[in-house]
This record gives structure tokens, C-alpha cells and sequence, in this order.
């Protein structure tokens, strides 16, 4: 599902990023127009009728225009705390797209703000070319954070199990040491799920993915750890499953 949700997003932020070419380069009076044109034109890409069809139902959490340096032009909010946020470095999916003329996505981290803890993120980043002479003009670009993976994970597990009474049925998504979850939804599973340290030792005898078994409140409870690598580098995604009792 994970890597299909990749394929997606690649094509889904190409097009976006084809849709608001014109945008980067039409006579405009003012610079304040070209934003709220642009911030409007975002919005309307990833919602029915015309919007784009890979965007349209996708986990993301923002959409944004990009100048040809990486920068955030806009998003499609606001107010707009991203706009001039330099998305490269944090990113490099958005360097390669822009230099390579590709969609390109990549595990990264957005700091931490005033209001949250840093954000692991996946960003897809495409191009915007220019019809007349095929510069680079600008791009598009899309994050889904890790939580919103694993949140839409467990609902497919628990949407293809829903004839089961009684079956408990979670995931987390994986980065180094890092253990990510929706906050809050499974905190007494959170202190017996397989840390860092256990992920690399299971890993270390069975590269390809493991499995075990722990107990929490007389309740057996089963995790099947798999690594992503086509994703990123020490990445992958934990599966958690309990039969009734």
C-alpha cells in the first residue's frame, strides 16, 4: 500500500506541478496577486470536481508552490507559515526535482515550532516548466507526515478485519529509533512495542522482516516488523495484531 501511495504521489505532484506552471509566469499587477491567485489555484487542485485525481483522497497536509530556488512561494492555507521556507535542505527531494527536472520524494524532518515537536515527513516535489521554452519556473510540493501513514494503515488493517469481532488490529511507522504513531491512540501498546534496539536485532537475524509475540494484561499480542528501504533508509513499518481472547 505504502509503495503504491508513493507511485501516487509522484504522478499526483507532477501534475500539480504542471497545472500551476502558468501561474509562475502570467502578467500579474502585483506580486500580492500572483500569491493569492496561486494559494487559491493549490486549494483547488486537491479538492472535486477538477481537482487532481492522486490528490484528491491523499494524506497530506500541505500543498505547496515552490520558487525555482526551493523556497516556499505559497501554500494552500492561511495564513501561510510556510511561505519562504527554504525546503531543500530539510528536503533534498526538492533539490533533486528542481536541478533534475523530476518527481522525486524523501524522508525528512520539519523543525520543531513553537506549537509541536519536529514533524518526520515524506516530501514529493516536482518541477513547474515554462510552455514556451521548458525553463524551470517554479515547482510544486507535498508532505505527508509519518503519523498520517501509520494512522492510514491502521484504518485499512482494521477496515479489512471488520467482520472480526473482538481482533485488535494497530501499526506504527518506524524511522531509526523512532517509533511513530497517531498521538494517543494505543499508549499501552506504545511501552511494549519493539524499540529501536529490538527493530535492529530482529532485523540483524532476519533482514528481510521478523516477527514476536508480547504479553500486556494476560493479552497476547503479536508484532510483525517490516522494513521499507525503497522508502528510505532505516525505514520500514510495525503491524500489531491480537486475536480475542
Amino acid at each position: 500500500m505504502l509503495r503504491d501511495d508513493v507511485t501516487r504521489h509522484l504522478a499526483g505532484v507532477a501534475r500539480a506541478a504542471e497545472r500551476i506552471a502558468p501561474g509562475f509566469t502570467a502578467a500579474l499587477p502585483d506580486e500580492p496577486t500572483r500569491e493569492r491567485q496561486m494559494r487559491v489555484a493549490l486549494r483547488k487542485l486537491h479538492e472535486p470536481p477538477r481537482g487532481v485525481p492522486q490528490l484528491i483522497a491523499s494524506p497530506m497536509t500541505f500543498l505547496a508552490a515552490l520558487r525555482p530556488d526551493g523556497h516556499v512561494f505559497v501554500r494552500d492555507a492561511d495564513p501561510d507559515p510556510m511561505k519562504g521556507l527554504a525546503l531543500g535542505p530539510l528536503f533534498p527531494s526538492v533539490t533533486r526535482a528542481l536541478a533534475e527536472r523530476r518527481p522525486d520524494f524523501a524522508l525528512g524532518e520539519f523543525p520543531r515550532t513553537d506549537t509541536g515537536d519536529p514533524s518526520p515527513s515524506i516530501v514529493f516535489a516536482a518541477p513547474s516548466l515554462a510552455r514556451d521554452d521548458g525553463r524551470v519556473v517554479g515547482g510544486a510540493a507535498l508532505g505527508i507526515p509519518l503519523w498520517r501513514l501509520e494512522q492510514r494503515i491502521s484504518r485499512q488493517l482494521q477496515l479489512n478485519h471488520a467482520s472480526e469481532p473482538g481482533i485488535v488490529l494497530w501499526s506504527y511507522v518506524y524511522r531509526g529509533d523512532e517509533l511513530i504513531a497517531t498521538r494517543g491512540a494505543h499508549p499501552d501498546l506504545d511501552t511494549i512495542a519493539p524499540d529501536g534496539a529490538a527493530r535492529r536485532a530482529g532485523l540483524a537475524r532476519s533482514p528481510g522482516g521478523f516477527t514476536l509475540e508480547r504479553e500486556q494484561y494476560g493479552r497476547w499480542y503479536g508484532f510483525a516488523v517490516l522494513p521499507l528501504p525503497s522508502l528510505g533508509a532505516d525505514f520500514g513499518v510495525v503491524l500489531v495484531r491480537s486475536d480475542p481472547i
